[in-house]
């Protein structure tokens, strides 16, 4: 799987609240760092355990990602999310994901930098490119 493909399965299944797609997309061990300020998430389960509370409570999820900016080591690539979220009602979530991939084209380790606005917001013009 190609890194653009991996990021439209993760847009999609974001969109669909999949878990079971989330964990398919990430090695058994992976790490997924949903914030700097937070221990990652450590295996297949823990990544379903937070995908099922964080996205499986988020209703007219639209996501959108940027073209991704690709290196040897590292993939960084922007989302833009509009959401109606259980505690925030209708939100605005833009970020960042790196991600490190393994030689299957699964990911091994991401890290994810992200903001919330009140509201639904499009992205500013050049966003994503």
């Amino acid at each position: 799987m190609t890194c653009e493909q991996w990021i439209e399965r993760y847009r999609r299944a974001w969109e669909t609240a999949d878990a079971d797609e989330i964990v398919d997309l990430f090695t058994p061990d992976a790490s997924y760092r949903s914030s700097v300020f937070r221990e990652p998430y450590l295996g297949s389960d823990a990544i379903r355990r937070y995908w099922q509370r964080g996205a499986g409570s988020q209703r007219d999820v639209v996501v959108r990602m940027g073209r991704p900016v690709i290196t040897a080591a590292r993939v960084a690539v922007e989302w833009w999310t509009t959401m109606t979220d259980p505690e925030e009602g209708e939100i605005t979530l833009p970020g960042c994901l790196l991600l490190h991939f393994a030689q299957d084209g699964r990911c091994q380790d991401l890290w994810e930098y992200w903001q919330v606005q009140p509201g639904r917001q499009d992205p500013p013009a050049g966003w994503g490119t």
